[in-house]
């Protein structure tokens, strides 16, 4: 869906393999699950936010929970998009302004 949207995408089967990917990766934008199997996807964006403090993180979740929402904003979390994504614009509007503002400082 995001190839289609203009945007070069790398994926990474777990967080665990982002972390130990080398060299953290560059990205303009990350976007996240906030449910995986080996770290939740705010502590992820907390360590991301480590290696890149301005980086914006976008996190998906299938769990309207104002708890996650209070957490992930806390982390620096720039948006939190609900799941389901089926040709979610929303989520194509969100990473779009993330780049945009990431590009604008």
């Amino acid at each position: 869906m995001l190839e289609t949207e203009g945007f070069a995408v790398r994926t990474f089967r777990s967080a665990t393999a982002l972390l130990n990917a080398g060299d953290m990766p560059s990205a303009d934008c990350y976007v996240i699950d906030y449910k995986m199997l080996d770290i939740n996807g705010i502590q992820l964006a907390g360590r991301l936010r480590k290696f890149d403090r301005d980086v914006p993180v976008i996190l998906i979740t299938g769990y309207p929970d104002k708890n996650i929402s209070t957490r992930a904003a806390a982390a620096g979390v720039k948006d939190v998009v609900l799941k389901p994504l089926l040709l979610d614009e929303n989520l194509v509007k969100c990473i779009r302004r993330a780049v945009q503002d990431r590009r604008g400082r």
